[in-house]
């Protein structure tokens, strides 16, 4: 199996800037060349997190029991399976990703409550036809239920543009209605210079990244209602009554939902 520790990896540069412990060396130098060169990229990932969090409570609280979680990343406490059984204990959460280290660590430490169900596929998002046809997938969820879709800093590492809109129609394609996409795309509309640099260190150690534009993430939305406010800088998106202010500049990301009518 091929760890690919000789390459940096999106999940474990992001475990390693928020103060986790599992990732390689390529992935510390990465994230170190990265943050030289835009300090504000920890505060940016935490932003990520918070959105995570936020659009996971939005789904349980309107009542969505599934959730399917496209490039988990390095479980972090809560994630998702933890924020949603809090509303909804009988919640089933499917996580996917395509590094086996990702996934090794999620079985080590991801706990479902006794009502509800967690499961892991280790599958590329570039393949959805896999990953919804996957036996622990359906095990876990029923597909002719709705189900809330999170996509979350993932589809800016699919740099074909067509590529990345097959990807998430397929996904759409095989929900039932009723269910939502929830999803955060990188941009470089509030910071393109330093962003520029951070793209080429992440080139140069493995991992390829494409930032879109507004109109450009509106795109994976399109034939679906999207929710208020829109799709929006991820840090005003819902954001809490006592979150401290965050410059816009300092968020690269753009993110919403919308669900599938």
């Amino acid at each position: 199996m091929d760890l690919g520790i000789d390459r940096a990896h999106g999940a474990r540069i992001y475990d390693y800037i928020l103060g986790g412990k599992d990732h390689y060396a390529v992935d510390r130098a990465a994230g170190d060349a990265s943050l030289r060169l835009w300090p504000a990229l920890r505060v940016h990932m935490l932003e990520n997190r918070g959105f995570m969090h936020r659009v996971a409570r939005y789904l349980a609280e309107r009542g969505v029991r599934q959730f399917l979680d496209i490039g988990t990343g390095i479980p972090t406490s809560p994630n998702l399976h933890e924020v949603v059984q809090e509303i909804t204990p009988e919640a089933r959460v499917v996580y996917v990703d395509n590094d086996p280290t990702v996934l090794a660590h999620a079985r080590a430490r991801t706990t479902s409550t006794p009502q509800g169900r967690t499961a892991y596929v280790c599958a590329d998002m570039r393949e959805p036809e896999a990953i919804l046809s996957d036996p622990r997938l359906r095990d876990t969820l029923d597909l002719d239920e709705p189900i809330g879709l999170t996509m979350i800093a993932v589809l800016h590492f699919i740099i074909e543009d067509d590529l990345a809109h097959q990807v998430v129609r397929q996904l759409v394609d095989g929900l039932a209605p009723g269910s939502h996409v929830a999803a955060s795309i990188a941009t470089d509309d509030f910071a393109p210079l330093p962003l520029a640099d951070v793209q080429r260190v992440y080139q140069a150690y493995g991992e390829n990244i494409r930032f879109r534009t507004k109109a450009q993430t509106e795109d994976f939305f399109a034939g679906l209602d999207v929710v208020d406010p829109g799709i929006v800088q991820i840090h005003r998106w819902r954001s809490l009554p006592d979150a401290s202010p965050v410059p816009d500049a300092d968020v690269a990301m753009y993110g919403g939902i919308a669900r599938k009518p």
